[in-house]
């Protein structure tokens, strides 16, 4: 498992299952799931300053992060 903070099997260990079946059923889901990773690791290296970058796009970056987890999380939810 990585070592980078806000994993989604992280967050919702008790659906690590169910994302598992929708990545490979739900293109959507799939899609969503993969940028969230995508945005989840550019704010981890940016919060380490291992790609530092503006404060702005940090917020930025964190609240895409938000929004894709809400939009995860209600498509768990309903499945």
């Amino acid at each position: 498992m990585s070592h980078t903070p806000h994993e989604l099997a992280e967050e919702f260990p008790a659906e690590v299952e169910k994302m598992h079946k929708l990545k490979l059923e739900n293109a959507h889901f799939a899609k969503l799931f993969d940028e969230y990773h995508e945005v989840n690791r550019a704010v981890h290296r940016a919060e380490t300053l291992v790609e530092p970058t503006d404060a702005a796009n940090e917020t930025a970056l964190r609240q895409k992060r938000s929004h894709l987890k809400d939009e995860i999380w209600s498509i768990l939810s309903a499945a």
